[in-house]
Order: C-alpha cells, then structure tokens, then sequence
C-alpha cells in the first residue's frame, strides 16, 4: 500500500509560499494490471480480498459512503429530469437520439434494482459492515493495482469509505467483464478466487447481484451528458453510449445467470 510522508513538524499536509498543499507518498515501481491478462486479473482479485480482511478501524462519519438505497433513487430521478430535458429541448445529436430511443428500458432496470435492494437485507448488511469498521478502496480498479517484484500493490486510496466491502469487488468486477461482453464463467472465476480468500455470505452475493443489474454505465454517461456543455458531445461518450446499448441484453441477463444461485 503506498503511505502518506510526515513532513518535519509531523503533518501530512505542506503548504508552500503561495499556500498551495502537497503530499509526498512512499510508492513503488511496478507495472498496472493488464485487462487482458486473466492471471493478472485473478491477482488483483486476491489482493482486493486479502486487503478487506485487514482494512477495519473506528468508524468516522464524515467517511461513511451514502445508502445504495438513496443512491439508486437519486440517479433514477436524474435519468428521468435527464429524459424530460432532451424532449423538451429535442434530440439533435446521436447521443440524445441514443438516449431517448433507450431510456425506459434502462430506467426500468433501475427501478428493479431499486426495489430488489428495498426488498432485500441490504440495511442488515449496511449496519453490520458500519459496525465493524469495514474499509472500502473506493475506487479499486486496473489502474490502482500494481505488480511488482516481491508481490502485488495497491494506491491510491483518496477515495476510501465505510461501506459494503464488496462494493469494491463489484466495481472491479464491471471494469472488467466490460471489456468480455459479460463473460458469465470469468465473473465466477474472479467470485471464487476471492471467495477463498475472504468469503462471501448469501447476504452479499445477493447484494452483488443487486448492484450489477443497476445500469450504472449508462446512468454515468447521461448524467455526464447533462452535467457539462451540451452543445458539444464527444463523440467518445456517443460510442461509450452506444455500446452500452448493444450490449444491453447480455447485460440484462448477466445478473440472473452469474447469481441466480448461491454456490457457496
């Protein structure tokens, strides 16, 4: 893990003339992991699993990462204002013609898992993780895992929260699987890798299950969308958009046929 450097009077944090704040952090020489390699892909798995075994400490507040439940009902209401905007305005470019031609049926499987996580034992699950202290990366993915030497390495943890661990697991995971079109046998090989290391009760493979039939790609392209100039599109973000709808099935289907059944 890197680590923050104290400076001489024992803080975190120096300033220079123009009051301007810097760090200095230990790091480490080392190569990301590469998205195409499946043993590095399984390695970080393991790490991941290895770190939520050992990342508890007393909880502080102003870290304690906001309710999914809160969450899903805030992003289904911007899809909504989103979807009125662009009717109310009309669709010019491809990523508004994108959008409208699809929205309801993503809105709809945001409301599912909206209702599966009302439904389910997510608060139970909330509760116990704030209870011990559980520690999320927060923002665990390729580019935050490195391989060095001696072994395996994670950064940049600026974004860590009290939460559901296996939030960062689901995270990693969606990274991953969207670039193998949702490889259901992958998925369960990266479950069970860190299933031997840290397992993984019912409760959370439901709750896993819940997160990844939440279209949250296309909720972050929308909200992008609607957050910045709207009279350029990058047209990036139109092939982002675009591809999350050709893969919409394969995705809709990848929550039932990955979790359906517990296995362990």
């Amino acid at each position: 893990m890197d680590t923050f450097l104290e400076n001489q009077t024992g803080s975190l944090i120096t300033k220079d003339k123009d009051n301007i704040p810097y760090t200095i952090q230990n790091w480490f020489e080392g190569r990301e992991c590469d998205t195409k390699s499946r043993e590095d892909i399984f390695r970080s798995v393991q790490m991941l699993a290895k770190l939520h075994k050992s990342m508890k400490m007393p909880v502080e507040e102003a870290y304690v990462e906001r309710s999914l439940e809160e969450e899903y009902q805030k992003h289904n209401c911007e899809i909504r204002k989103i979807r009125k905007f662009i009717r109310k305005k009309g669709a010019s470019a491809l990523f508004e013609k994108e959008f409208l031609g699809s929205v309801q049926w993503f809105l709809e499987k945001g409301e599912k898992a909206l209702n599966l996580l009302q439904q389910s034992d997510y608060a139970a699950l909330r509760e116990e993780a704030l209870k011990e202290g559980c520690v999320c990366h927060g923002e665990y993915n390729q580019h935050n895992v490195f391989f060095r030497r001696d072994g395996t390495a994670a950064a940049n943890f600026g974004h860590f929260c009290f939460d559901i661990q296996i939030s960062d697991l689901y995270c990693f995971m969606r990274k991953i699987l969207e670039k193998y079109s949702w490889d259901v046998i992958l998925a369960r090989q990266m479950l069970e890798k860190y299933h031997q290391i840290h397992p993984i009760s019912r409760a959370q493979w439901q709750n896993l299950m819940i997160r990844f039939t939440y279209p949250e790609k296309y909720w972050k392209l929308a909200n992008y969308y609607f957050s910045h100039n709207k009279a350029w599109i990058s047209g990036k973000n139109t092939e982002k958009l675009t591809k999350v709808i050709a893969q919409k099935e394969i995705w809709g289907d990848f929550p039932e046929k990955c979790f359906g059944k517990y296995p362990f």
